[in-house]
């Protein structure tokens, strides 16, 4: 109808027609130039700006997208117009005496049956996709290409396009078999305080289309391919579908297209979609579809900002002299009596600071001047405003003057030690001189070099009863007692050298287990007693002795009568030999000594 709106017929009444309004309409006699100029080159700016911006092409399959994007020789396209003009720009404003140094690089990529593929790198395979903690989509691995002019663009460019998947069916001899997106990242660094950085990112992005494969013809992997890229437009729909909606969840993550375009679909740049459409009848579906896609994506809101950074600038480091490096109180005695007297040599003060406190800054001498004329304006700014101080330019300082204290204090404690260490050696010395056959029995706190080192090999443990003392005592009253129950006994231990040649013999106390056998007898037979007379129970308080075990005594003392020996126990079924001495060891001694438990 216009520049900005068409109207079509409507299938479902033929008496009625369908209208839409978009920001522009471009029809069969627009050129290449007038749909770039139109709607693609004012967004351009905004990348100088830190901003991100996109730029999509929708539509049926054969209805021209790759050629809006790409072009031809005669008619170039979207793709080479936007880096002509992008890398024109990025070069007059990073002139020489421009404020800000720029860099442009591009990366080039394709989503082929859910893959995300580096067409500069083939052979990278499968690339993930992630979100870094500011919420910024990229992709770790992926190639990218500095480009300085178009002829550098150019070389990267057209070799990756050949790698893109396409594929003849019966609308298209090179149809687009993947989603193609080529990504040209422009940095900024600003060449002056605060040194800010910027990073504006340009995705252009050549949509494959939705096919109908009852008109396409597609099998085998044709048909694959198709079902992939129609899954992932239908998903690109219900993105469109939630945002519009306001619904809590938006399924960005059930594709990769959509993953990918994320800050494009409701993010934080500036969008731009070229619905390609066919004004004939057998496209009248493929028509309508795609308009109506158009007309939802026209109300999804982005929120474009600047993406930009502050990167404190790297300060050449400061030599400090002999006397700052000294602590106050060093400082003070190494400074001459002249020097006391005229002090320190000062930089010499602004006109109207000198009713200003003196900044620290000024003592650093050996700074570069024009660095530190800079730090000083700023410091006098920070006054002027009504600034309590410079914490933080005065922090270096104070930092400094801590460390240079702990230092100190660090030194002066090596010191002592070093003292000690040396009157420790000398009393060593007192005492060889003074007595030589004390020579080998000095203290074990001086410090003397080892002659050999030895290795001791380790001797099991050994466990020992300990008795009541109240049964000691007992025992002990009787006139006629005899208890042997521990008794410290020398013995000696092989110590193997490394640097002898044969072992060492040293002498080493240890405790020796010695019982008088009226202790053992009386033990086993109180054990005996227990295991004639007790209960199921009673043969649980002893060691060794389980519930099931208890069962087996009573039940074989109930058969065979009582037990004339302790070692009649071996013949109770599901106790052998090794667990009878275990038993005994276990128990023997305890009940020899009257701990036991039993009827009595």
């Amino acid at each position: 109808m216009d520049s900005c709106s068409l109207e079509i017929a409507n299938w479902r009444n033929h008496q009625e027609t369908l209208k839409y309004q978009f920001d522009a309409f471009y029809a069969e006699r627009s050129s290449q130039q007038d749909i770039y100029a139109g709607s693609v080159q004012p967004i351009l700016r905004h990348l100088l700006e830190g901003q991100n911006a996109s730029v999509l092409a929708y539509g049926p399959t054969g209805a021209g997208k790759t050629h809006t994007m790409l072009g031809s020789p005669e008619q170039p396209g979207v793709i080479p117009r936007a880096l002509m003009d992008l890398l024109q720009l990025t070069r007059e404003e990073g002139a020489e005496g421009r404020p800000w140094a720029l860099s442009v690089t591009m990366s080039y990529l394709e989503i082929y049956q859910e893959k995300v593929l580096d067409l500069l790198e083939p052979s990278s395979g499968d690339l993930v996709i992630r979100e870094d903690s500011r919420g910024n989509i990229l992709i770790p691995g992926l190639t990218q290409k500095p480009i300085t002019s178009f002829a550098d663009f150019e070389r990267h460019f057209l070799p990756a396009s050949r790698n893109r998947t396409v594929g003849a069916t019966r609308l298209n001899q090179r149809s687009s078999r993947s989603h193609a997106v080529l990504l040209v990242k422009v940095d900024q660094r600003e060449r002056l305080a605060p040194f800010r950085q910027r990073e504006g990112k340009l995705y252009l992005i050549d949509l494959a289309g939705s096919e109908d494969n009852r008109r396409t013809g597609n099998k085998g992997l044709r048909l694959k391919e198709s079902g992939a890229i129609n899954t992932s437009l239908f998903v690109l729909g219900k993105v469109v579908d939630a945002l519009n909606q306001g619904l809590p969840r938006v399924p960005y993550r059930d594709s990769k297209l959509t993953r990918l375009l994320q800050d494009s679909l409701g993010g934080s740049a500036h969008s731009i979609l070229i619905a390609n459409i066919a004004p004939e009848r057998r496209f009248y579906l493929d028509t309508v579809s795609a308009l109506n896609f158009a007309a939802r994506s026209k109300e999804v809101i982005n929120r474009p900002f600047t993406n930009e950074s502050l990167q404190l600038p790297v300060l050449a480091p400061v030599k400090l002299s002999q006397k700052e490096l000294l602590g106050p109180s060093e400082a003070k005695r190494a400074r001459g009596p002249e020097e006391e007297e005229t002090g320190s040599p000062k930089l010499p003060i602004a006109p109207g600071s000198a009713s200003q406190k003196l900044s620290p800054l000024q003592k650093l001498s050996s700074m570069d001047p024009a660095v530190l004329e800079r730090l000083l304006s700023l410091d006098r700014l920070l006054g002027s405003q009504g600034s309590q101080g410079t914490p933080l330019l005065s922090t270096p300082k104070r930092e400094r003057m801590v460390l240079m204290k702990t230092v100190e204090e660090k030194d002066l404690e090596i010191e002592r030690l070093k003292m000690k260490q040396k009157e420790l050696e000398a009393k060593v010395l007192a005492q060889e001189a003074a007595d030589p056959k004390e020579k080998e029995n000095y203290s074990p706190t001086m410090l003397r070099p080892l002659a050999r080192r030895t290795v001791t090999v380790a001797k099991p443990l050994k466990k020992a009863v300990v008795m009541p003392l109240q049964l000691i005592q007992e025992q002990a009253a009787s006139p006629n007692a005899e208890i042997h129950i521990l008794k410290k006994k020398g013995r000696k231990r092989k110590l193997e050298s490394l640097d002898a040649s044969q072992p060492e013999e040293k002498a080493e106390d240890g405790w020796e287990l010695q019982i008088s056998p009226e202790l053992l007898a009386h033990g086993r037979q109180k054990i005996l007693d227990l295991l004639n007379e007790g209960s199921a129970r009673d043969l649980r308080s002893l060691q060794r002795i389980g519930q099931k075990k208890a069962q087996l005594i009573v039940g074989w003392r109930e058969l065979h009568g009582p037990f004339s020996q302790v070692e009649d126990l071996e013949r109770v079924e599901g106790i052998s030999g090794k667990q009878m001495e275990s038993f005994l060891k276990a128990n023997i001694l305890g009940l020899a000594a009257g701990q036991g438990c039993g009827p009595s």
